[in-house]
């Protein structure tokens, strides 16, 4: 991620909004300590993106889901299913 100094980002403040809009999110910082970031909105915060399991104990997978309609499959590549 780009860092830009104060001075930078008041001088090229449209630039630096129209890139962070597109999804080049960037850091303003005061004497080389970052102060802020700036990202588009509606990006999503870090840490907030949903991971895989976001609807653990909502849905059942059947047990013999890795099974089912194996007959159908093996039966239309010649095999002996149904």
């Amino acid at each position: 991620m780009r860092t830009v100094n104060i001075h930078e980002a008041k001088t090229h403040l449209s630039r630096l909004i129209e890139q962070a809009a597109k999804g080049e999110p960037f850091v303003i910082a005061k004497a080389g300590k970052p102060m802020v970031k700036v990202v588009p909105i509606g990006a999503p915060a870090e840490g907030a993106a949903r991971r895989l399991g976001f609807l653990a104990g909502q849905i059942a997978v059947p047990d013999d889901f890795d099974r089912m309609g194996s007959a159908e499959i093996e039966a239309l590549f010649g095999g002996r299913g149904a």
